[in-house]
């Protein structure tokens, strides 16, 4: 897929998920969480080229300009959206599906200083809101949705909601079983 697809794949998907967007223009220019979505792109490039420094480095200086930080050495898949954006933090070993989107001040963090896999890994589809946390080597499954300020500690089945701190998963059924049509871009 080229770089172009991938920014107007991105460029929908911000349209999808933020009904204040106004224009592609707009989303282009003044979307804080896409600039940090595409440079993240380039910099886990040069991270997988074996160029680390750099790589950290200019995570670090996209930090400075957005207030996104995300490690070079996250996976994030297709159509990822940070709405607002501030106060995200993705940690090294994190791994994020297609199609999901995360709000402002939304940590996916480690629980230990330990070698190997420390951080979360999202499935396709899932929601995050603003504020929370979910920590450790855990799983949120595929369509799940994390409650604004929760605290996900432990693994999570597929069409989820959590809520609390720590938080509790019970199934939350999935979109059609709520009368809601499946947007576009999932079909």
């Amino acid at each position: 897929m080229s770089l172009l697809s991938r920014v107007r794949e991105d460029v929908v998907a911000a349209r999808v998920h933020d009904p204040a967007a106004r224009t592609d223009l707009e989303i282009v220019l003044g979307y804080s969480g896409l600039h940090a979505i595409w440079a993240h792109r380039v910099n886990a490039r040069v991270w997988r080229a074996g160029f680390r420094l750099p790589a950290r480095l200019g995570s670090q200086f996209v930090r400075f300009l957005t207030g996104v930080e995300i490690h070079p050495g996250a996976t994030i898949g297709r159509r990822f959206f940070i709405d607002h954006g501030m106060g995200v933090v993705i940690g090294e070993t994190a791994e994020i599906g297609d199609d999901v989107m995360l709000y402002h001040g939304v940590t996916l963090g480690g629980k230990s200083r330990g070698k190997g896999k420390r951080h979360p890994t999202l499935g396709d589809g899932v929601q995050v809101g603003a504020g929370a946390k979910i920590l450790g080597p855990i799983v949120v499954g595929r369509g799940s949705i994390v409650g604004a300020n929760a605290v996900v500690t432990r693994d999570a089945p597929p069409d989820s909601l959590l809520v609390g701190v720590p938080a509790r998963a019970r199934p939350r059924g999935t979109a059609a079983s709520h009368g809601l049509p499946t947007p576009e871009y999932l079909i």
